[in-house]
């Protein structure tokens, strides 16, 4: 029904698109009229969901070369979790040396792994023309942060973050390396006849993603885009992390991705004079929220300086000080989640390529 023709009803009066007089409708020309409206507007309703539903999610498609994902998540930042993931990536590693590692940044907005890993720098091409990750410590790393300068703020509305995410995850062809605001002040025709850039992955047999904190469209896309083993949770015990956290385990509920467990960081401070022990963000408030969830802490990390030095020094402690209780707290937590991935394919996705835009 046009809305030259629709009816408004407004106290009983009828107030017709056309030049034509108000006129008072009495109880059961209302009733009449608002059924055929009501009956008019869903079978519209209908139709229009029904066209949405049939088109579906995103089809997921997998990283070439990468035989399990594993997101490190967080409701709240400022909980640890970037640190949690580049110690979790390094501790998988080092469990296993066996195994290929490789980690991702998807913090646009605020990038920390290029600083705790201690990388710098553009990455190189290979001979197809895509970036090939940063390597340290044995561990592949691609960021942000490698593409931009380390003060310069990225200023970019939802759909351009998105893209430049999906070109991070996937390795679709030969594309040239070009900097992010070269390409987005180009002419959106000159976009689509210029080479973009992309990664190349090489063959993982882990890609633990750096996921920034929230439940918005970054975490959206990227579970809806590609298959993920598992989500680690991570949260400090206090209560208002704990909210947030909660939030984050059920949007990858909701999306249809297993959620491994919880990490709970900072969970305890102990005086290096006196021995004492302190719970400043309180005591096993993740273990609380773990029984809410029916899930399981993968293990708790303490508040301490080591752990915060070697950060900043860009040297984690799983590397610098793999000895100490800190370093083996993370140690423990890659082996739990290990314990938890379903069976990874016996071989590496092969190439997928996106269609044209």
């Amino acid at each position: 029904m046009g809305s030259w023709q629709r009816l408004l009803l407004f106290h009983g009066v009828s107030l017709w698109g056309g030049a034509r007089a108000c006129a008072p409708l009495c109880g059961r020309q209302m009733l009449v009229c608002w059924r055929q409206l009501s009956g008019a507007e869903s079978e519209t309703l209908k139709q229009r969901r029904t066209q949405i539903m049939s088109r579906g999610l995103p089809k997921q498609k997998p990283i070439e070369g990468v035989k399990q994902v594993i997101v490190v998540a967080s409701g709240k930042g400022g909980v640890g979790k970037s640190t949690t993931a580049v110690n979790l990536a390094l501790a998988l590693g080092a469990n296993d040396s066996s195994k290929a590692v490789g980690l991702l940044d998807v913090d646009v907005y605020g990038p920390s792994v290029p600083k705790m890993m201690n990388l710098k720098g553009n990455p190189e091409l290979s001979e197809s023309n895509l970036m090939r990750p940063l390597l340290n410590y044995g561990v592949a790393c691609m960021s942000m942060g490698f593409l931009v300068e380390e003060t310069a703020p990225v200023v970019w509305r939802g759909l351009m973050v998105m893209s430049a995410i999906e070109k991070l995850l996937r390795q679709t062809g030969p594309h040239l390396f070009y900097s992010l605001a070269q390409f987005y002040l180009m002419d959106p025709k000159a976009q689509k006849q210029d080479p973009r850039w992309q990664v190349d992955w090489g063959q993982l047999d882990y890609l633990v993603v750096d996921m920034p904190p929230g439940t918005g469209d970054v975490q959206l896309s990227v579970s809806q885009n590609i298959p993920i083993s598992g989500a680690v949770i991570v949260s400090t015990p206090q209560d208002i992390a704990l909210m947030d956290a909660h939030k984050g385990a059920e949007m990858f509920r909701k999306v249809h991705v297993p959620v491994l467990g919880l990490v709970q960081n900072m969970s305890v401070f102990q005086c290096p004079k006196c021995r004492h022990k302190t719970h400043i963000f309180g005591a096993d408030g993740a273990r609380r929220l773990a029984r809410t969830l029916d899930l399981d802490v993968l293990g708790d990390v303490p508040l301490h300086l080591n752990i915060r030095e070697a950060s900043d020094t860009g040297q984690p402690i799983v590397f610098s000080q793999p000895e100490s209780d800190e370093a083996k707290a993370y140690l423990r937590i890659a082996a739990e989640v290990v314990k938890r991935l379903p069976s990874p394919p016996d071989h590496p996705p092969a190439s997928c390529s996106l269609p044209e835009a």
